[in-house]
C-alpha cells in the first residue's frame, strides 16, 4: 500500500464567516479538521489540480498550520491501486473528501460518512454520483464539466478555422457518462453545417491507433476530440497524427492545445478546481451537500496554438484570434 503524503493547511481567521461547530474550540486542544484529497494522478504535491485547490483555499483566507490538515491520496493511474488505500482512507476519518476526476467513481464504492466535494467531467446523474443536478440527494456535490451547449460552439469554431472542412471525425471514449448525449449534439451540429461525420470510440492506445488509421483512410478534414480521458491522456498522439496527415485536431481542455494541437475551447480547469474550495468551505460551515446544486464552469477559454497552425499551413482567421483568450507560439 502506498504511504499517503500529508499537507497541513490551516483555516483563516475571518470571524465574520463563523466557524463550523466542530472547530469552534480554540487553543492547543482544538481538534484539527481533516480533509482528504483523492486523485487518480501519480503522487505529486505540485499537481496543478491540488495547487488550484490550495489556491482556492488561500483566496478565501485559509492559511497553513492551524485548524485544518489535508491528506493527499494518489491512484497513480490505477483504480485498483486507489482501492488498495480505501481501508486506510476510511480509518483516517476525514471530515470532508475532495475527489478529482477519475477518483470520483471508485470512491462511490466506499461507505464514507464524510461529505464529498468532486470535480467530474461527465454527466453526474448518469454516472450515479448524484440523484439530481439541482438537488444531489446524497452527501456529495461539486463541479461538472459536462456542458452540452459547448459542443456546437466548439464545432462552429472548428469550421471557422477550417472553412473548407467537409468531413469531421469525432473521437471519444464510449464509457464516459453522457457520451451519447455529446455525440448527438456533435452530429446535430455537423448536420446543420452540412458536414459528414463519423464517430470513433476508443478504449485503449491500440484502439486509438486503429481509429486514426481509419480516419486517415476516410480522408477526414479535421478531428473533433471530446473532452475527457482521450483528450487528456493522448494529446501528443493526436498532435503527431495531425502533423503526419495534415488533419488538425480540436478539443476542450487547454492542455490539448498546449501539447501541440491547434485549438481548444472549454472550461478553465484551474478556476473550477479552485471553486471546490468555496464549496468545501460552505459544507464545513454547516451547508448540506445533498442540497447544494452541482455547478457548471463559469469561465470558458479559447486557446489557439499558432505554432501548430503554422506547421499545418493554416491561416488563423482574425475573428478567431480576436476572440482567443490565449495564443500560443
Amino acid at each position: 500500500m502506498q504511504r499517503r503524503n500529508i499537507l497541513r493547511l490551516a483555516f483563516g481567521s475571518k470571524v465574520s464567516l463563523g466557524w463550523p461547530a466542530f472547530v469552534k474550540a480554540q487553543g492547543p486542544s482544538a481538534r484539527m479538521v481533516r480533509l482528504a484529497w483523492v486523485s487518480m494522478d501519480a503522487p505529486d504535491l505540485q499537481s496543478p489540480y491540488l495547487v488550484a485547490f490550495r489556491d482556492g483555499l488561500r483566496s478565501m483566507g485559509w492559511v497553513e498550520g492551524r485548524e485544518v490538515s489535508l491528506d493527499a491520496w494518489w491512484g497513480d493511474g490505477s483504480p485498483d491501486r486507489l482501492r488498495q488505500q480505501f481501508q486506510a482512507l476510511q480509518a483516517s476519518q476525514p471530515d470532508l473528501v475532495v475527489a478529482s476526476f477519475g477518483a470520483v467513481r471508485p470512491l462511490l464504492e466506499l461507505p464514507l460518512a464524510a461529505p464529498m466535494v468532486f470535480a467530474f467531467s461527465g454527466d453526474v446523474v448518469q454516472a450515479g454520483i448524484v440523484k439530481s443536478w439541482a438537488r444531489p440527494g446524497v452527501n456529495r456535490t461539486g463541479v461538472s464539466y459536462f456542458s452540452l451547449d459547448l459542443v456546437p460552439k466548439r464545432l462552429a469554431m472548428m469550421k471557422e478555422l477550417l472553412p473548407r472542412m467537409q468531413r469531421v471525425a469525432i473521437v471519444g471514449w464510449p464509457p464516459h457518462p453522457g457520451e451519447l448525449l455529446e455525440l448527438e449534439a456533435a452530429r446535430n451540429a455537423a448536420d446543420q453545417m452540412r458536414l459528414a461525420s463519423r464517430y470513433y470510440g476508443v478504449h485503449t492506445v491500440a484502439e486509438l491507433d486503429l481509429a486514426l488509421e481509419a480516419i486517415a483512410t476516410w480522408r477526414a478534414d479535421g478531428l473533433f476530440v471530446f473532452g475527457g480521458a482521450v483528450a487528456l491522456n493522448w494529446a501528443e498522439r493526436f498532435a503527431s497524427f495531425s502533423a503526419r496527415q495534415r488533419v488538425p485536431a480540436v478539443s476542450a481542455w487547454a492542455s490539448f492545445a498546449e501539447r501541440g494541437n491547434v485549438m481548444t475551447y472549454g472550461p478553465v480547469l484551474h478556476d473550477s478546481i479552485s471553486r471546490l474550495a468555496t464549496i468545501a468551505d460552505r459544507i464545513l460551515r454547516g451547508a448540506k451537500a445533498a442540497e447544494m446544486p452541482v455547478e457548471l464552469p463559469t469561465r470558458i477559454e479559447l486557446v489557439v496554438n499558432a505554432k501548430a497552425a503554422r506547421s499545418l499551413d493554416l491561416d488563423i482567421p482574425r475573428t478567431l484570434l480576436a476572440r482567443a483568450d490565449r495564443v500560443l507560439g
